[in-house]
């Protein structure tokens, strides 16, 4: 054999996988053979952050909680980008090599901050942080018929009468009820005159 072969680099990521497959395949077979199993109804309850569960899971909540936790991980993740920031800022071999690399990135940094500060002032202003808005947003109509027509329209007496309610019984719908509990109820007609044909008779 002249040559040697030799694995490609998605057959070490085929290989990589499945012996972390069988690693941990063999990790819950080892914990299944191992590990006592006594469940009782305080194991089998759900975990809540150590308060006593009550009622259905499923029940109704603000969907606010939502907008307010996309924000906090929003501005919560984007901070993370002030720690390279601080170790680049504060090296000072990077600085006494060139000092052009502080002013650099107190710039830069001064630029991310103000976007970051940018957004929450929108979010703020556009009342996202609020749990309650306390003004409610009415519609509005862009009509070109003016509000005091409709205003003289509603005043005037007798345009307009709303039908009072009621029920028409129909002659198909109405049940008579017998007089006393002894006497049998009334038996109506069919509405059709059923017929058959005998199976010798078909043409």
């Amino acid at each position: 054999m002249n040559g040697v072969s030799q694995i490609s680099e998605f057959g070490k990521i085929l290989i990589f996988l499945i012996t972390g497959i069988i690693m941990v395949g063999f990790a819950f077979f080892v914990v299944r053979l191992l590990a006592p199993n006594n469940p009782n109804d305080e194991k089998l309850t759900s975990y809540e952050c150590g308060e006593e569960p009550i009622g259905s899971a499923w029940v109704p909540f603000n969907s606010r909680f939502y907008v307010i936790a996309l924000i906090f991980l929003l501005f919560d993740v984007e901070m993370v980008f002030v720690l390279p920031w601080a170790t680049v800022f504060g090296d000072k071999k990077l600085q006494s090599a060139d000092h052009r690399w502080g002013w650099l990135s107190l710039t830069e940094m001064f630029i991310f901050l103000g976007i970051l500060i940018l957004g929450l002032a929108y979010v703020w202003v556009k009342g996202d942080l609020d749990w309650i808005k306390p003004k409610p947003v009415l519609p509005t109509v862009d009509s070109q018929v003016p509000k005091s027509l409709y205003e003289q329209l509603n005043k005037q007496q007798g345009a307009f009468k709303v039908r009072e309610f009621a029920i028409e019984a129909s002659p198909v719908a109405t049940v008579s009820f017998p007089a006393a509990a002894n006497e049998p109820a009334p038996i109506r007609k069919p509405m059709f005159k059923p017929t058959f044909k005998k199976p010798g008779n078909e043409s």
